[in-house]
């Protein structure tokens, strides 16, 4: 029977073992960090960006409009801190550019917590939403965008989460199947939706204040976009906000669009300042006319005058007519188009309105 010694064969090449002692004495050389996860269902701080270059108001004294919401949440922000409890649940629904985001940021500010801030669709799974509630701390907020988007199994775990504070996990299957509860520190979620309709009646009735963020108006828009060309160190005179301000739909994320698109303009002719005259200009070059309409609502609205007569016209026929898509006639340009009277749905079609041909020289 054959031995294996395990001391060292000594017929091995001395200058082999040198060399092999030679490695194990070279200087330790760092280990490779851990590959970061690409995608993250929670935010980090560095996309969140610095305070300072932000052009998102900090505190609810500067958020600029919204005079509804703004006296509903200064009402519950002051109730909270003098019992010393976290907010109840908040659900913002309107429009998309309206501010959700930041209102949600606002309130961790104002309540001095963390605010992390995730959506939908990065919840694919139930693990997803469960690391995020396990890692909160006292009186955070959670804030999901597009909240209607949630998966089913996610969903659910949120009805424990949001009522008793805890979560019910199954551990287990079959049989032996066992439902585990975890505590949780009583946060505050902050869910924000475009599509109000399209979330649960359980989920919806969760949510202590459910507010509607309104579209604004032309002087609400005025101050934004001076507030950001401040931030933004860019010259502006009121009459050059209040141009850029009437063509944003009243929405501040088209406001500040177009205030950089605009400044961007500003800067290749060198214009001392943006005042109306230059504002005029610039959106002219981008394709925006004092009403806000682009040139793809403008192509939409004269088609069917010119081909279809004003109408009455079903959408198929204006998307063939177009070569736009029907769902992006009926989500991106007829909404707009019907809020300013433009345009309007009947039983037998889209109808261009008097206004609309008069906007556009036809009358």
């Amino acid at each position: 029977m054959a031995i294996i010694s395990s001391k060292q064969n000594s017929e091995e090449p001395k200058d082999q073992t040198q060399k092999s002692r030679g490695v194990r004495e070279r200087k330790n050389i760092p280990k490779a960090s851990p590959k970061p996860e690409i995608l993250q269902p929670v935010a980090t701080a560095e996309e969140e960006g610095k305070q300072d270059e932000s052009i998102r108001p900090q505190r609810l004294a500067d958020y600029i409009g919204q005079k509804d919401l703004k006296g509903v949440l200064e009402i519950a922000i002051a109730a909270s801190k003098g019992r010393g409890e976290s907010l109840d649940h908040l659900l913002l629904y309107g429009p998309p550019g309206l501010g959700k985001t930041t209102m949600s940021l606002i309130l961790a500010t104002e309540m001095g917590v963390n605010c992390k801030i995730t959506s939908a669709p990065a919840l694919e799974r139930p693990r997803d939403i469960v690391g995020l509630l396990v890692n909160l701390s006292p009186g955070d907020i959670l804030f999901i965008d597009e909240i209607h988007r949630l998966a089913r199994m996610t969903e659910e775990l949120l009805y424990p989460a949001m009522e008793d504070f805890r979560l019910d996990i199954t551990v287990g299957k079959g049989p032996t199947a066992k439902i585990r509860s975890i505590p949780l520190a009583k946060f505050t979620l902050v869910g924000a939706t475009t599509r109000v309709g399209s979330l649960s009646s359980p989920l919806r009735d969760r949510f202590g204040l459910i507010q509607r963020l309104r579209f604004y108006e032309p002087d609400e828009l005025t101050l934004i976009v001076l507030r950001t060309a401040e931030i933004l160190k860019t010259e502006i005179t009121e009459d050059g906000a209040l141009e850029i301000a009437r063509r944003s739909r009243g929405t501040p994320r088209i406001a500040n669009r177009l205030l950089k698109r605009v400044r961007d303009y500003a800067q290749v002719k060198k214009y001392p300042q943006i005042n109306q005259e230059v504002a005029s200009e610039g959106l002219e070059v981008f394709n925006v006319d004092p009403k806000g309409l682009d040139w793809a609502d403008r192509l939409m609205l004269t088609v069917m005058i010119e081909q279809f007569n004003g109408g009455p016209v079903g959408l198929e026929a204006v998307a063939a007519a177009t070569g736009e898509d029907s769902m992006t006639i009926e989500e991106v340009y007829e909404p707009y188009l019907l809020q300013i009277g433009y345009l309007h749905r009947t039983p037998r079609g889209r109808v261009v309105t008097p206004a609309a041909r008069k906007h556009l020289g036809y009358e």
